[in-house]
Order: C-alpha cells, then sequence, then structure tokens
C-alpha cells in the first residue's frame, strides 16, 4: 500500500465536522483546484477533496472521494471514511477503516479505533489502540488513553493525563489540575472523595468576610504557586481556565480568594458564571456580599439560583429574610431543597422557629436532621429541651455531636450537667473544648480550677479568654493574680510599676463588661495611686449593678472629700445588699447627729451581714438606741 503523509483530519480537532463558508471566494478557489485535481485522478486531491466536504456536511460527495483514495492507500482518507461511517450509522464499518488507517500508522484512526472498543466495553483492545495513538504524539488519543486508565485506577493515568494537558488539552489539564489537588487536600490530612468536585470556597448563608485586601505581594505568590501539588494544581487550573474551561476558572477563584487575592478571584468567577457555571454565579455573589455591594451579590445569586445552584438559593432566602420578606424568603429556602440541598430544609426550620411556628420548625429540622445535617439535629434536640422533653432531645444531640457538631457537644454538657453527671458533662465539655468551643473551654477551666489543677486551669482558661468569654479573662486574671508575689508599695517619688499580666486580662474582662473584673481593675489602679483611673472602673461597674463597685466608689468619693456622692453609693450598695455600704451609712449618719438614719442603716447592716460588720453595727445600734433614749 502506498501510504502517503497525514492531512489534517476531523478527529484531531475534537469537534463534530462543521460545514465550509462557501462565501470565502479563497476556500470556494482552492476547492476548484482539489476537484479539478481529483477528477484528473490525484489520490492526494481526492483525500483533501472529500475531507472539505466532509466538514461541509456532503456526506454523499465525500464517501465516493473517500473510498477512491482509500482504495489507493490514502491513511487519512481511511479515518475520514470511518468518521464518515460512524456519522451515517455504521460503526462496524467505519472500525474496520479506522483499522487500515490505523495499521498504516494514522494516530488519528488509532484513537478512534480505540474510543470505537471502549464503547463496546473491550477495553484491552482499547487500551492497545489508544496507547499506540497517545505513542505517536496524538494529544486526544493521550487524553483518552488517560481517561481509561485512571477509570481502572491505574497509577499511569497521571503520566498521559499530564502528557495531553502539556500539549493544550484543556479538560486532561483540569483533570490533572484535580489529581493534584486531591493529593493537596490528602497530605493536609483533608478527606476528599475520588470523585469529588471540592470547590472549597463555596459557602452557607452565614459566612462572613475572609482576611485578605485582594493585594498579596507578588513575590510570596508567586512561591505559593510553585511549591508541592497544591501550586501544580493552580498552575494547571490556570492553564485550563485561559482557555475557556468554566470549571477549572471556578476552582481557580477559590483557590484566590481562599489566599486573600480577592480582586482575580472575582475575575475567574465572572468568566465562569458567564460561561454558565452556576457554582461560580454564587462564589460571585458571596464575595460581592462581602465588598458591601449586596444588590449585585442578589443578581448572581438569582442567576445561579434559577440555574439550580441551592446554595445560591438559600442565601436569596437568608437575603429577603434579613429584610423581613419571610414569604419571598421560605420560597427561595424551598427551592434550595428542592435543588437537593439540606440546608434549605434547616434554614426553613430556623425560619419558623423564630416566628414561633413550634411545630412547622420541628418538622424541618426533623427532615434535615435525618438528611444528615448536623446543626439541624443539635437545633431539634434545642427545640424538644425548650419544649419539655429532655429523653427525646438526647439522643439528637448525640447523633449531631457525633458528627461534629461542636455547638451539640457542648449541650450535652449542659444536659448532663443539669443532671449531676459531672463527669459526662465534663467529657463532652472537654470535646466541645479541643474543637474550639469558648464556652466549654471556660467551663473545663472552672472544672479544673475546682480540682486544684491550675496549670490545666490556665491552658483553657486561655483558649476561652482568646475566643472572648469576659468570665474566662477573669478567671484567667483571678490564677495568675494568686501566683504573684506581694508587692510593696511603692516609694515617694517612684515610678508606677508596669501592668503584670493579670492586671491586663483583668482589664480585658473589664472592657467586656465583667463587673467584678471592672472592680478588681479599679482597685489595682488604686493601689497605684491612680484615683482618677479608679473611680473610672468603678463607677462603670456600679452603673451596670455591682454593688462592690458602688461601695467601692462611695469609700473613694468619701476619701475625696464628696460624702453627699458618697452616701448616694452606699444607699445603692446597700439597697443591693451591701452589709457593709449600710454600716458605713449608719456611721456618716450618726456623726452628723441623724441618730434615727443612723439606727435604720445599723440595723439592716445587721440583718445583711457578714458576722464582723453585724457585731459592729449591732454595737451601733445600741449606743445610738441609747442615745435617743437619754
Amino acid at each position: 500500500m502506498d501510504v502517503m503523509g497525514d492531512k489534517a483530519t476531523l478527529l484531531e480537532t475534537g469537534r463534530f465536522v462543521q460545514p465550509a463558508d462557501r462565501d470565502d471566494p479563497g476556500a470556494a478557489a482552492e476547492e476548484l483546484r482539489h476537484r479539478l485535481a481529483a477528477e484528473s485522478g490525484d489520490v492526494d486531491a481526492m483525500s483533501v477533496l472529500g475531507s472539505l466536504l466532509l466538514r461541509r456536511g456532503d456526506l454523499d460527495g465525500a464517501e465516493s472521494l473517500l473510498r477512491a483514495a482509500t482504495a489507493e492507500g490514502d491513511r487519512a482518507a481511511a479515518n475520514n471514511l470511518g468518521v464518515l461511517l460512524h456519522q451515517r450509522g455504521y460503526a462496524d464499518e467505519a472500525a474496520g477503516w479506522w483499522r487500515v488507517a490505523a495499521v498504516a500508522g494514522s494516530a488519528a484512526a488509532a484513537h478512534a479505533l480505540g474510543r470505537h472498543h471502549r464503547e463496546r466495553g473491550d477495553e484491552p483492545a482499547a487500551e492497545y489502540w489508544l496507547r499506540q495513538s497517545a505513542e505517536q504524539g496524538h494529544t486526544l488519543g493521550a487524553y483518552a488513553l488517560a481517561d481509561l486508565l485512571e477509570h481502572r485506577g491505574d497509577v499511569g493515568a497521571e503520566r498521559w493525563m499530564r502528557v495531553a494537558a502539556e500539549r493544550g488539552h484543556r479538560e486532561a489539564a483540569y483533570r490533572l489540575a484535580r489529581a493534584l489537588d486531591r493529593r493537596a487536600a490528602a497530605e493536609r490530612g483533608e478527606a476528599v472523595e475520588p470523585g469529588e468536585d471540592p470547590v472549597r470556597v463555596l459557602r452557607g448563608t452565614g459566612t462572613g468576610p475572609r482576611p485578605g485586601d485582594g493585594k498579596a505581594d507578588e513575590g510570596a505568590r508567586a512561591d505559593k504557586e510553585v511549591r508541592g501539588p497544591a501550586g501544580e494544581a493552580e498552575q494547571w487550573y490556570r492553564q485550563a481556565a485561559a482557555r475557556g474551561h468554566r470549571r477549572a476558572a471556578l476552582h481557580l477563584g477559590a483557590i484566590l480568594e481562599r489566599r486573600g487575592d480577592l480582586k482575580e478571584a472575582g475575575r475567574w468567577y465572572l468568566n465562569s458564571a458567564k460561561d454558565g457555571e452556576p457554582r461560580a454565579a454564587c462564589a460571585l455573589g458571596f464575595l460581592l456580599r462581602d465588598a458591601g455591594d449586596q444588590e449585585s451579590a442578589a443578581v448572581w445569586w438569582l442567576k445561579a439560583a434559577q440555574d439550580g445552584d441551592g446554595n445560591a438559593a438559600n442565601a436569596l432566602g437568608a437575603l429577603h429574610a434579613e429584610r423581613g420578606e419571610t414569604q419571598t424568603a421560605e420560597r427561595w429556602y424551598r427551592a434550595a431543597m428542592d435543588a437537593g440541598d439540606v440546608n434549605g430544609a434547616y434554614n426553613l426550620g430556623l425560619l419558623c422557629a423564630e416566628q414561633g411556628r413550634t411545630a412547622q420548625a420541628d418538622q424541618w429540622y426533623r427532615r434535615a436532621a435525618y438528611a444528615g445535617h448536623r446543626e439541624a439535629a443539635n437545633a431539634l434536640a434545642v427545640l424538644l429541651l425548650q419544649g419539655g422533653d429532655a429523653a427525646g432531645a438526647e439522643p439528637w444531640f448525640c447523633k449531631a455531636a457525633e458528627a461534629g457538631s461542636v455547638d451539640a457537644a457542648f449541650n450535652l454538657g449542659i444536659l448532663y450537667a443539669s443532671r449531676n453527671d459531672e463527669t459526662s458533662a465534663l467529657r463532652w465539655y472537654e470535646r466541645a473544648a479541643a474543637a474550639g468551643h469558648t464556652d466549654a473551654a471556660l467551663q473545663v477551666g472552672t472544672a479544673r480550677l475546682r480540682e486544684g489543677d491550675d496549670r490545666e486551669a490556665e491552658r483553657h482558661l486561655r483558649c476561652a479568654a482568646g475566643g472572648g468569654s469576659a468570665e474566662a479573662a477573669y478567671r484567667l486574671g483571678t490564677v495568675l493574680d494568686a501566683r504573684r508575689p506581694a508587692e510593696a508599695p511603692p516609694a515617694l517619688g517612684e515610678p508606677a510599676t508596669e501592668k503584670t499580666e493579670c492586671e491586663e486580662w483583668y482589664e480585658r474582662a473589664a472592657e467586656l463588661g465583667h463587673r467584678r473584673a471592672q472592680v478588681r481593675v479599679g482597685m489595682l489602679a488604686s493601689a497605684r495611686g491612680d484615683v482618677v483611673e479608679a473611680a473610672r472602673w468603678y463607677r462603670k461597674a456600679a452603673e451596670a449593678g455591682s454593688r462592690n463597685g458602688a461601695f467601692n466608689l462611695g469609700l473613694l468619693l468619701a476619701r475625696e472629700g464628696s460624702e453627699p456622692e458618697a452616701a448616694l453609693w452606699w444607699t445603692r450598695a446597700a439597697d443591693a445588699g451591701h452589709g457593709r455600704a449600710a454600716l458605713r451609712l449608719a456611721l456618716l449618719y450618726a456623726r452628723h447627729g441623724q441618730l434615727a438614719q443612723g439606727q435604720r442603716w445599723a440595723t439592716r447592716a445587721v440583718e445583711l451581714g457578714p458576722a464582723e460588720v453585724a457585731e459592729r453595727a449591732g454595737r451601733l445600734r445600741e449606743a445610738l438606741r441609747q442615745e435617743l433614749s437619754a
């Protein structure tokens, strides 16, 4: 067989045949030249003209020319004849001609033949011909071979996927990026299923802004891009996205958003969304919302929700719920549920609970919980507990906690503590604290304090205080304060000592509104001689209802000569049950000759105590009684 060189063939383009542009004078002239040469018996012209007619869709005109060229040994014509017959529905005859061309060395025909055998389930034959095609440098052959090997779990799949990607195959670049992404996730200890499409940036409706202002250092960015599987995955996502792969653009946007490159992330999300990827439209909506452009966010969420994205439908529901448009919110939550997003049922439960529709909330929480939504299980348990059904709540708390709900673990601790089962309560508190639950860490720290384990208590209290717990900050201050050696008061003219760590934690708690911490900060300031600062903190505590704050503020004012105002604060403290404040009032009134008032407050001090105050107040009351009866 006289084998000619390969021409441009249909399958090398990876697309179906397209009609030629008949209005192009140059193309028409070229076609006429080939037709004249073919009529004169030129095999090369027959093959090229047959290919042109095949692209145009003129199968009848192309078939005779391709058959004639094939009979003369033209392998490109044999390949294209196979394409033509495949389009006519004669798959077996097409395979025969592809075999002829493939044996003659046509990589495109070997690829087509391999695809034919795979469609019929003959994987050994498919692998043989696809490997022949790939090894001859055929891009589609390399991709099809990689796809076959990946389907079988063969480790050689990545090599051929990489070959196809390096030759410009965008789907290969995307799939190679996914494989590298999964490897990077495994190295980080994250569980990613082999078939999963992990776009980790997609959020629920409650997600707020993430750190980063989109101005990352270019050098650091480039350094990140080349390190390890994650960096290589980003490069391949970028190549596929640049060639118009919408899912690659989505993943690339997610990577950039996590890094804080929000501007570039938004650009790739926009490209992907415009190409019809609903998840990208949803992610773009979140990006715009976090930037403060809620109206534009709603536009993209609407587009994504209309294309069936449940996450976007939930976001729209939350948006309308915030505006008080509960009926519209419910409609979008139902749309999310219909799209297969279990968050829709959970959000419907939240909406009904806010409206006091307990029965409906129970229904939607159950639906989401039975579908595996752990926070819905926790919410259902809370609802049952509020209704007095502690026995019914416990299994749902357990189910949610075992599924990873930190709030459910903490709630189980509360439930067991209410039953005086401190051992079980502490076990769940510890589990929640290990996952970063602030209130649980406080409970564990408090329990360790009761046990006398100050070091372990300190560790948990630091976690809780760092999470914003005012009570933990105060308790941590007391732990550190107890270890602090006693200090002599500074001599006259000496500078005040720097604040200790315990005082810094007291101040943090005080700034968060903790009344006992405010009193303690005031006492420390007073000890330093900072009367103004002490008065400021005492006043804050007193105005918030602290009787100790009111009593100490009274002492401070009395020392400064403001007895009338001091009396006002002592009265407030005494009315709140502070015995020493009542005694101070009794002494003040007695000193000013108001004996009846003094006797009344002395009696009140006796009632309030403590013992030493009651004893002094009793003696004062008796003296005043004698003075009044004299």
